[in-house]
């Protein structure tokens, strides 16, 4: 069985905590129901306390919990919050004896990884906390692999976040040896560590003709741009193409998620071969997909790479350049190189400051042409897929944006 689930805890045995999604409400209507029946504080009476014995604690959060004595210790006792996991010591004055609920089994479900033997045949503290700091309180793939004999003990898993296993990554950090040698291999592989080099799928296009929602997400110049198909703007009914577009682009922002919570662990990059993908840093301090295209300087290494996301450049030193997991090769790439129809360059335009790049435009036609498309609900519809993907845009007014620029003597129209 796979389901999704929300990691709870992870215990200091390295037991992984888990709640199903699909028992979210149930728990939460639970929780409403203890709230609503137990108020004030907790039990100011002498009790004599018995380990297994359940109860309700008011967590730190003044909200009531079901809970069950692990050990007794005086004026504090050791509870577990059976609906969650986590274990802590409890005053007494925070405790309530309780028979009710104890009918409902608890909704957090303990789980240990399948085939992986921690080094030194148990969990190491150092391995605890990188488990704890990765999955407390995210949404995780489970696969139930075995169940355990007695239902009180363990549920044997692979634990898969964004697309990669647990297992393997903690084998990778030399925490544990993983048996399922072949899962280590298929998922722990980084790209670049092969002969064989990886490279970026092209992103599907609508069918020429159509009208579909984009995102500029790049400018070289007033004609040449990247895209992004923008699913979650329907225009019309949202074609297959379209709607498989935004599951995976969803897909791939939670595969990004989980990459910068591990970019540590990742190797910096060692092989500056052109078109190499790889996760470079940007400078909002976040990881993105990128591709190598080539050496600026040597001393010290400079490199030119482009995200290939959203079509922007950005000249790196090596240590801002990792190896990209295989799981983020899989996701073509979402930004699409294109070129704008129907103008060119306006012959009588004597602005003197130029793109340096692209001299037959005026910076000033460039920043115009931001001003038409940035933060706008746009449009495109494609006329030509070869030699070069050419489209006319459209604004959120339903006019071609490039009306704009020959209107301010920017360029003129091209038949």
């Amino acid at each position: 069985k796979i389901f999704q689930a929300i990691v709870s805890c992870v215990g200091r045995d390295g037991t992984i905590y888990i709640i199903p999604k699909s028992s979210e409400i149930a728990l939460s209507s639970l929780m409403t129901e203890i709230q609503n029946t137990f108020k004030g504080l907790g039990l100011l009476i002498p009790y004599c306390w018995k380990k297994g014995e359940a109860c309700v604690v008011r967590g730190s959060d003044t909200m009531w919990y079901r809970g069950q004595v692990v050990e007794v210790c005086g004026s504090t006792l050791q509870v577990q919050y059976i609906d969650h996991g986590y274990v802590e010591s409890i005053p007494q004055c925070h405790l309530y004896p309780t028979t009710f609920y104890t009918g409902i089994p608890p909704f957090c479900i303990p789980c240990q990884l399948y085939k992986t033997l921690p080094i030194g045949n148990f969990w190491q503290q150092d391995a605890v906390g990188c488990l704890q700091e990765l999955l407390t309180n995210e949404e995780v793939e489970i696969h139930v692999e075995k169940l355990p004999d007695n239902p009180w003990d363990k549920l044997s898993i692979s634990l898969y976040f964004g697309g990669i296993s647990l297992s393997s990554f903690m084998a990778h950090q030399k925490y544990c040896v993983a048996e399922d040698c072949q899962d280590v291999q298929k998922l722990g592989l980084l790209a670049g560590d092969t002969c064989v080099s990886p490279s970026y799928m092209l992103p599907p296009l609508p069918v020429p003709g159509d009208l579909f929602p984009v995102r500029v997400t790049h400018l070289v110049s007033p004609k040449e741009v990247y895209i992004c198909l923008d699913p979650s703007e329907n225009l019309t009914q949202q074609s297959a193409t379209e709607g498989a577009a935004s599951c995976e682009s969803e897909s791939l922002d939670e595969a990004l998620k989980w990459c910068n919570k591990i970019v540590e662990s990742l190797p910096l990059l060692r092989n500056f071969e052109k078109e190499l993908p790889c996760l470079a840093e940007y400078v909002d301090g976040f990881w993105y997909r990128a591709k190598l295209l080539s050496i600026i300087q040597l001393v010290p290494v400079q490199i030119l790479v482009q995200f290939v996301d959203y079509g922007t450049y950005l000249v790196a030193p090596t240590n801002r350049l990792r190896h990209i997991p295989y799981c983020l090769l899989k996701y073509p790439a979402r930004a699409v190189r294109v070129l704008l129809a129907g103008f060119k360059p306006a012959s009588d335009d004597t602005n003197m400051k130029r793109i340096p790049y692209s001299p037959e435009w005026s910076l000033n036609a460039l920043w115009a042409m931001v001003d038409c498309v940035e933060g706008k609900h746009l449009s495109a519809s494609i006329l030509t897929l070869s030699p070069e993907v050419t489209i006319s845009l459209y604004g959120d007014d339903k006019n071609l944006v490039h009306l704009k620029l020959i209107e301010m003597g920017f360029a003129e129209l091209d038949e």
